[in-house]
């Protein structure tokens, strides 16, 4: 469900840690309801500028707004307005499925019922009836992922940040986590998506690619192929690294 609507607006957003430029001047829009694919290797910059749209980390210089959030000024009204899903699982292991999603839901400032009712629905669109009052660190990865990737939205945020959130998973629970994705996306959700597989890339609405902090493409999965005359994102992205060194 995409639309004009502006979800992300970044000008020229820097970063840098003493004479090291890890974010140069980058420049890029998302609208609402858009899968957007944040694509580099590591290193290229891709977690450091999440970090500043996300209100962790105080850019050098450059604008930035999200959901009409100033980066600089407004960061803490930015971090109740997003949904973010970390590179490393966020839930609580020693918690059970209910606990995390209760404890989760007090942070994010729902009211009981509105917890109790989420509670519901999470456990019922996951099929976790049977598992519902068992520790979250007993689950296997993947539904600890999907698990994550749902108490993100508890409070039903305009945006949801994810940080290779398919990482170390196998490939028919990826095929089933970006279906998640897929479903979130319809309802008008904004995903803003960093991953290191180039096959994922095809799933997104648009592909930014970021190389040594700057982002060197940005278009469409189908564009960026036609573009570098490429039959996959891997041979974008290789032919990518090839022009900029």
């Amino acid at each position: 469900m995409k639309s004009e609507e502006t979800v992300i607006e970044v000008e020229n957003l820097t970063k840098k840690f003493g004479e090291f430029t890890a974010v140069n001047e980058i420049s890029f829009k998302t609208y609402k309801g858009e899968i957007f694919g944040f694509l580099g290797a590591n290193g290229a910059g891709k977690t450091t500028a999440m970090k500043m749209l996300i209100g962790i980390s105080k850019p050098t210089s450059g604008e930035a707004s999200v959901t009409g959030l100033d980066v600089y000024s407004q960061p803490d009204r930015i971090k109740r307005n997003i949904g973010y899903m970390s590179q490393k699982f966020s839930m609580y292991d020693d918690l059970t499925i209910k606990e995390n999603i209760t404890f989760f839901g007090g942070i994010y400032g729902l009211e009981r019922k509105t917890i109790k009712t989420k509670i519901q629905e999470i456990i019922e669109s996951l099929g976790l009836e049977d598992v519902a009052n068992k520790l979250v660190g007993a689950l296997p990865l993947g539904w600890k992922q999907k698990l994550a990737f749902s108490v993100a939205l508890l409070h039903e945020p305009k945006i949801v940040f994810l940080d290779e959130p398919t990482g170390g998973v196998d490939p028919i629970t990826r095929r089933q986590f970006w279906e998640l994705i897929y479903k979130q996306a319809s309802q008008g959700t904004t995903i803003f998506v960093t991953t290191h597989y180039m096959d994922e890339a095809e799933y997104c609405d648009r592909v930014s690619i970021m190389v040594e902090g700057k982002i060197e493409a940005l278009d469409t999965p189908k564009n960026l192929k036609k573009e570098f005359g490429a039959n996959s994102m891997d041979g974008v992205f290789l032919k990518l690294a090839r022009n900029v060194e």
